[in-house]
């Protein structure tokens, strides 16, 4: 009915940046919030970034002021840009977006399959 596949990831150097990208397909009528989240191995899953439909934005303290979180409505895409990342940023990081997939109808969550990002020392 409707997938969310996440993109970008990969091995980075601590400092580096990378931009991770969500795209979603299907049967969508409309798109509300959006968001990242991230889970290392070990660790709950927790919150990185969301963007809700008017673009109000919120930021994990851990990564405020490195992350920026984007949104392309045309694409029903959304984009994570991180930047000085450091070796705690490594984890499995999914998308996730909550979508009505005709006029009318409730708004229902997705999840991405996630994708690896890796931040070595």
């Amino acid at each position: 009915q409707v997938q969310l596949v996440e993109s970008g990831g990969g091995l980075v150097q601590a400092g580096g940046s990378l931009r991770l990208s969500c795209a979603a397909s299907g049967t969508i009528f409309s798109i509300n919030t959006m968001g990242w989240y991230r889970q290392a191995p070990g660790n709950q899953r927790e919150l990185v970034a969301r963007i809700t439909g008017g673009g109000s934005t919120n930021y994990a303290d851990s990564v405020k002021g490195r992350a920026t979180i984007s949104r392309d409505n045309g694409k029903n895409t959304v984009y994570l840009q991180m930047n000085s990342l450091k070796p705690e940023d490594t984890g499995v990081y999914y998308c996730s977006a909550d979508v009505s997939t005709r006029p009318s109808v409730n708004f229902r969550n997705y999840w991405g399959p996630g994708t690896q990002v890796t931040v070595s020392s």
